[in-house]
């Protein structure tokens, strides 16, 4: 990626939507324009966990201005994540088919961890370089993500359904603020956060920081008190909790450098904050410049250069936990990738990109195809589908893992149980490749691919081999028929030609 290269990510929060756009500088990236909207989708969850109509405007809406200011952006710039609210919807889909189509770029659900691993990274970047052990927290309006770090290596990351909005909504309703509404939510607090105790507690690090939301506003509110600058203690905290419940709701809150996007949710976030300092025994919390966005932003960067993307290492810590046949799984993914090679053949110099990223989930592909015959071998490819959709895995996002369960689940066994859009050319061909290189490795060698062809047609494929072939390695060319009988119940048009 070129200095002078423009980036942006757009952070799809519980209670706010942001969008930063920077320039590449020498692995830097220096601010150029920075948005954020109060869109609160936090609070716009129905008893059934599906957004209102409401709030799934209001995002839409805050998305067609992001994409608005986006125009002319290429795909590789820009990355847009969701958080919480989006992991918890069960319309998502439904708003997130329209989201992009406004944005204009596609938006990566990611779990937990991953949220804590790229605000970890936005930290890290924005800070001087040290070698100090570092405890992140960001209270958002949904979540809470705790990480223990040092340097630009995140090493323990953990992500709590516990955050501002959801805290606001159900212990101080309607804005009151209560001695009674603060310590219910303490405790509540607590109780989510408590196994947090151990694992991020004061011998595991040396300086905290805090990230965005709830600690950036109270530490501005802090500061203007004359508390010292970018920065949360105790005393702060204390003289804070006794102001609100002098003021008795929100409306009647007059406080110095508060926002009123944040009023509502203050009540909430500083419950939450309270609970994190006195379990976790922090004294003072230092407020951070980076935050989740620049943690894309930086991300967008590492997943240009092969050797950097930290889904490498993902693939090869999961492959080595679930003890995948390490030589097999070279085996397929090179053929698999060569085969896939030759479906991409003409594709436009446009398109070298995207066959470049085609081919790297394609390689993940390969390389934990067989996770799943720890569980089962005659169920293998069930099993590895339900691990990466439901694994931690650093550097994906959930889209990312579904579509590496799906071709991970397709690479043997019937097509149709995957319910899979067959019009998506680029899936179909990742599928074909595998499928065919794991026929061609049943044997667990390396195969005779000498003379050995397949290209893309319009309406599907067609596989070729040299005069022979067939003879010399009957067991194959009777698994290439049976896999060309698997593909004529899709609507995919796979031939063979033996010659």
């Amino acid at each position: 990626m070129q200095n002078g290269t423009l980036l942006a990510a757009v952070d799809l929060g519980s209670n706010s939507f942001r969008l930063e756009i920077g320039r590449l500088d020498h692995g830097q990236v220096q601010r150029i324009e920075y948005l954020k909207e109060t869109v609160r989708q936090g609070n716009g969850l129905d008893a059934e966990r599906n957004l209102t109509a409401d709030a799934m405007q209001r995002g839409w809406d805050c998305l067609a201005r992001f994409g608005e200011r986006l125009a002319g952006f290429k795909p590789a710039q820009v990355r847009a994540v969701a958080t919480q609210t989006l992991r918890e919807a069960r319309n998502r889909d439904e708003f997130l088919a329209r989201a992009c189509v406004v944005l204009g770029f596609p938006i990566d659900v990611i779990p937990g961890r991953e949220e804590a691993r790229l605000i970890y990274q936005g930290v890290s970047r924005l800070l001087p370089q040290s070698q100090e052990r570092r405890l992140v927290i960001d209270i958002g309006g949904r979540s809470t993500e705790l990480i223990l770090g040092q340097a630009f290596e995140a090493r323990a990351m953990e992500s709590y359904r516990v955050g501002s909005v959801a805290w606001s909504m159900k212990y101080f309703p309607g804005g009151q603020l209560t001695r009674e509404s603060f310590e219910t939510a303490g405790i509540a607090a607590k109780a989510v956060l408590d196994e947090a105790a151990e694992a991020y507690g004061r011998r595991h690090w040396d300086v905290a920081y805090g990230a965005s939301g709830t600690v950036g506003a109270v530490a501005d509110i802090l500061q203007a008190a004359g508390f010292g600058e970018a920065r949360v203690t105790r005393e702060g905290l204390d003289w804070l909790v006794d102001r609100m419940l002098r003021a008795q709701h929100t409306d009647r809150l007059r406080l110095d450098a508060l926002k009123d996007d944040r009023r509502a949710v203050l009540g909430g976030g500083v419950s939450v904050l309270r609970a994190v300092f006195e379990l976790l025994e922090i004294d003072e919390l230092h407020a951070a410049q980076g935050a989740l966005r620049h943690g894309a932003l930086y991300d967008l960067i590492a997943r240009e250069d092969e050797h950097s993307d930290v889904r490498n290492a993902t693939v090869e810590r999961l492959a080595l936990r679930f003890e995948a046949d390490a030589a097999q799984a070279r085996r397929v993914d090179q053929v698999s990738r060569e085969l896939f090679l030759q479906l991409r053949a003409g594709a436009s110099q446009a398109d070298a990109a995207q066959t470049a990223g085609l081919a790297r989930e394609l390689h993940w592909a390969a390389r934990l195809h067989e996770i799943g015959a720890l569980i089962s071998h005659s169920d293998a490819h069930k099993h590895g589908a339900y691990i990466l959709d439901n694994a931690d895995a650093p550097g994906f996002a959930m889209p990312e893992l579904h579509r590496l369960s799906l071709l991970v689940l397709g690479h043997r066994g019937k097509l149709r149980k995957l319910e899979s859009d067959w019009a998506d050319a680029t899936f179909t061909h990742q599928l074909l490749a595998l499928r065919l290189a794991v026929v061609l490795c049943h044997a667990r060698r390396d195969p005779d691919l000498d003379g050995f062809r397949v290209e893309r047609r319009r309406d599907g494929a067609r596989i070729s081999v040299r005069p022979g072939w067939a003879e010399a390695w009957p067991q194959s060319a009777w698994l290439l028929r049976e896999e060309v009988a698997a593909w004529q119940k899709i609507p995919f048009g796979l031939q063979l030609d033996m010659g």
